[in-house]
């Protein structure tokens, strides 16, 4: 369980995040929203990219005080809307990169990256540099890194952003396999209402950094608030 209690990002003057709680109860979350509502910021203040006030738990672990080197070794992984992968590199050095970092043993950080590259059905790419992939591959790459090491949270910031319908659906059943895969709790931050409803079991809707829905995500798509807001249909009139 993820739990955001009081999550405010100021920078300067502007809020970008006003005193945000939710409880992320359910293997698989949305954070959904329109642009500039916070979604990303929410991401990297979990991530501690950015200084924040509140408290941010998982399962009762507070990881405030961790920078974002020690929450990664913690167990925190996430992916960017621009692929982390260095392209000089092979996916599978791509992979090796992150159980490095990890406090693993030799044969423990090669069975992490044989698992990665077997669950995500990547063999045939383990030995291309990642110059050479597509952005379906790329994104299924970074999905193998983010899987690496007993994750704990891992984020997911629009992992299939300019995918074909194909490649979407494909790569939404991918992330359902993450808790059984992991153990973890996954966020995710995508603009394809199909795709939430279809993998996130609660989502939370944010606008102007303001929590404005929070809860299952058929009942969240369904507020007239959140199809004002993200959707843009006008509410009814009082």
């Amino acid at each position: 369980m993820i739990t955001l209690n009081n999550l405010t990002v100021r920078f300067g003057g502007v809020t970008a995040l006003d005193a945000i709680s939710a409880q992320f109860c359910q293997p698989i979350s949305g954070i959904i929203g329109p642009n500039g509502a916070g979604k990303t910021t929410t991401m990297n203040a979990i991530s501690g990219f950015l200084d924040y006030q509140g408290v941010i738990n998982w399962n009762d672990e507070t990881v405030d005080d961790l920078n974002p080197f020690k929450r990664t070794r913690w167990g925190l992984r996430r992916s960017f809307q621009k692929e982390q992968i260095a392209d000089d590199l092979s996916v599978l050095d791509n992979l090796q990169a992150i159980a490095d970092n990890l406090p693993l043993s030799r044969s423990e950080k090669r069975a992490e990256v044989e698992h990665a590259i077997e669950s995500m059905s990547i063999a045939p790419l383990a030995n291309r540099k990642a110059e050479s992939l597509n952005a379906y591959e790329k994104r299924l790459a970074d999905l193998g890194r983010c899987i690496i090491g007993n994750p704990k949270i891992i984020m997911l910031d629009e992992p299939c952003g300019g995918l074909q319908q194909e490649e979407t659906d494909h790569l939404g059943e991918l992330i359902l396999k993450i808790p059984e895969l992991t153990g973890a709790n996954t966020l995710i931050i995508d603009h394809d209402v199909d795709l939430i409803s279809r993998i996130c079991t609660e989502t939370l809707v944010l606008d102007f950094g303001k929590r404005i829905a929070f809860g299952e995500t058929a009942n969240v798509l369904a507020d007239p608030k959140v199809k004002a807001a993200y959707l843009g249909v006008e509410e009814d009139a009082k």
